[in-house]
């Protein structure tokens, strides 16, 4: 039980902490964004070593040691953009009289950068860890970055909850490329194609006779994606999820008051 129970817990609490960290990071003030991106690049070079030392690593440690790189490796990326260093070569909102395919165009510029160096992430994590045994950094990346993708389409396309609360002021622009909708086409498609992949991860996990690594990779990884099905969810039920990092925003109000 404790095989899946601990990397669950785990997934959850390091899900939980690193974004109200990324949060509380974002809030303060500019001039320590610098030092906060050059800590994250460290850390980042780290987790790439990281991810290559355990690639043949088929102990529990190593699949425990692989998705905190992985996580790190995307942390990274969440900061870059969120401190507005990696976002796109348009840096000002959607023209209101944009539709169709222009609005797509200009959607895609606002966030360039931003998607090739996913691209560019996942390409080197997979690279790191090509052929060997242990395969959680590429599974977590993977997982993560496809999640992410969706959601960004369907905030696009149009959801109840759009969670701008999270937007730093340099980037309120972005939310003139959100729609609020009551549902989307995209959405019924995205949730159900999660869940066609989020149930055989949690059967394999949990299968008899399967080794404790194997456990413990599929458990990080099915858990991991559980929350992205619960984030997609969160996007269309009236629920304020800002809630759970409320700790992480307050940095904001900090920063507001002493400007």
């Amino acid at each position: 039980m404790s095989e899946v129970l601990l990397p669950v817990l785990y997934t959850l609490f390091v899900w939980w902490f690193s974004t109200g960290v990324i949060l509380y990071l974002d809030g303060l003030p500019r001039w320590t964004f610098k030092w906060t991106m050059l800590a994250a690049t460290v850390l980042l070079a780290v987790a790439l070593v990281g991810l290559s030392a355990t690639a043949d690593d088929t102990r529990t440690s190593g699949a425990y040691l692989a998705f905190t790189c992985a996580l790190v490796v995307w942390g990274w990326k969440e900061t870059a953009f969120l401190m507005g260093y990696v976002t796109g070569p348009r840096r000002t909102a959607c023209p209101p009289a944009a539709r169709g395919w222009q609005r797509v165009g200009y959607a895609v510029q606002a966030v360039m950068y931003h998607e090739l160096a996913l691209l560019a992430l996942l390409a080197t994590v997979v690279a790191l860890t090509w052929g060997q045994p242990n395969q959680v950094g590429s599974w977590t990346f993977a997982t993560l970055w496809v999640m992410r993708l969706s959601a960004k389409l369907n905030v696009f396309l149009g959801v109840r909850n759009l969670n701008e609360e999270f937007l730093p002021e340099n980037l309120r622009y972005l939310e003139s490329y959100f729609t609020r909708r009551s549902m989307n086409g995209l959405f019924p498609v995205s949730i159900a194609a999660s869940l066609a992949i989020a149930v055989p991860m949690w059967q394999i996990g949990v299968a008899q006779g399967a080794t404790t690594f194997a456990v413990t990779a599929w458990t990080f990884v099915a858990t991991l994606l559980s929350l992205a099905i619960l984030e997609h969810a969160l996007m269309m039920l009236p629920l304020p999820s800002q809630l759970l990092w409320r700790w992480g925003m307050r940095s904001r109000e900090d920063t507001a008051r002493r400007a």
